[in-house]
């Protein structure tokens, strides 16, 4: 009977080795093979400021050949003309986004792939109810939903940055060699600027500007986002001379004219054309809102005040980038000034 316990013995080591490699495959998405995947649907962040943190994510992936679909806000298809990859837009009712997510699947009944750069339990089950095979962090009590559930990185606890945590869901799906990301660079299309431009000629501000961007929405832990010194700001930049615009985001006019009354205010642009308005400034001074990190994804000076938001996770990065404040207040009128007029070289 020895020759049967052998036996036995050798289907259970299969069966253990099996299991482990199933496991490892649910955990990280591949065994230690090539990686066969050709094609994803992204779930796309829903505040825009993700949305441009998580622009290494999507070029590392389409860098490894992977045929990129992104699923997102409505604005995402703007955001993203630039590059070749089809954007569908999510209604607001749950119910739709399912039935968009059922939709997407039946026109390309190849690529039921899909990774989440959300974190919710609700985005992995609205992909789960329309066919799709989600990966994703292991957040909010969703592993079983996801086909691919993939740790969060204990880096994650302290000062990871929003960028290398997107980053990193892409190399361990991919079972990529680890790598620091890039910072942002977003693509604009040829239109979009054509479109700031027109913009900017109906307001008389020429091509010399400095943009404000006083408004941001929400609250963090029931702190008001937004700095209250842009209209002072404003007013002086006025008084020296500059051009001084803002272009407020839908629902946002009243506030915007509010906080910067003497600016010359730009009628609400897409994100395509608002990304061009920034990247031709001489300055942007932003909130630590979606406005800044769009600002430093296509490349321009960004002044970014922050008061409640912690720097280390959220701060727009670039190289024309500066810094003021932190999580622990707002800083001084005058240290932000300094740093505008330093940047304007005014200083």
């Amino acid at each position: 009977m020895r020759p049967a316990a052998d036996s036995g013995a050798a289907v259970a080591l299969v069966y253990a080795i099996a299991r482990c490699t199933l496991l490892r495959i649910h955990e990280t998405g591949y065994p230690l093979a090539a990686n066969p995947m050709r094609s994803l649907i992204i779930r796309l962040p829903n505040h825009l400021g993700d949305a441009c943190m998580a622009l290494p994510t999507l070029d590392r992936l389409a860098g490894e050949g992977i045929e990129l679909t992104l699923a997102g806000r409505p604005w995402a298809q703007e955001l993203f003309a630039a590059y070749p990859w089809p954007v569908v837009g999510l209604p607001a009712a749950r119910r739709e986004r399912i039935a968009a997510l059922r939709a997407l699947r039946v026109r390309m009944p190849q690529q039921r792939e899909a990774l989440l750069l959300t974190n919710s339990f609700s985005s992995a089950l609205e992909f789960r109810l329309a066919g799709l095979r989600p990966a994703g962090y292991a957040t909010d009590g969703r592993r079983l939903l996801l086909h691919r559930a993939i740790a969060v990185p204990a880096a994650w606890s302290g000062p990871m940055h929003t960028i290398e945590y997107y980053f990193h869901l892409a190399q361990a799906l991919l079972r990529l060699a680890p790598a620091t990301a890039p910072v942002p660079s977003l693509q604009l299309t040829a239109a979009a600027r054509e479109r700031a431009a027109a913009a900017l000629a109906r307001a008389a501000a020429g091509a010399n500007y400095v943009v404000l961007c006083p408004v941001a929405q929400g609250r963090h832990r029931g702190q008001v986002k937004s700095w209250s010194g842009f209209g002072r700001l404003g007013g002086e930049l006025i008084a020296r001379r500059s051009v001084v615009v803002v272009c407020p985001g839908p629902g946002e006019q009243a506030s915007a004219r509010a906080a910067v009354p003497q600016a010359r205010i730009i009628e609400p642009l897409d994100l395509g054309a608002f990304a061009a308005l920034l990247a031709g400034s001489r300055l942007v001074v932003a909130n630590d809102s979606g406005p800044g990190h769009l600002a430093a994804a296509v490349g321009a000076r960004l002044v970014g005040v922050f008061g409640v938001t912690d720097p280390a996770k959220t701060r727009p990065l670039g190289p024309g980038v500066r810094l003021v404040g932190g999580a622990g207040g707002w800083p001084p009128y005058d240290q932000v000034a300094a740093a505008v007029a330093t940047e304007l070289g005014e200083g």
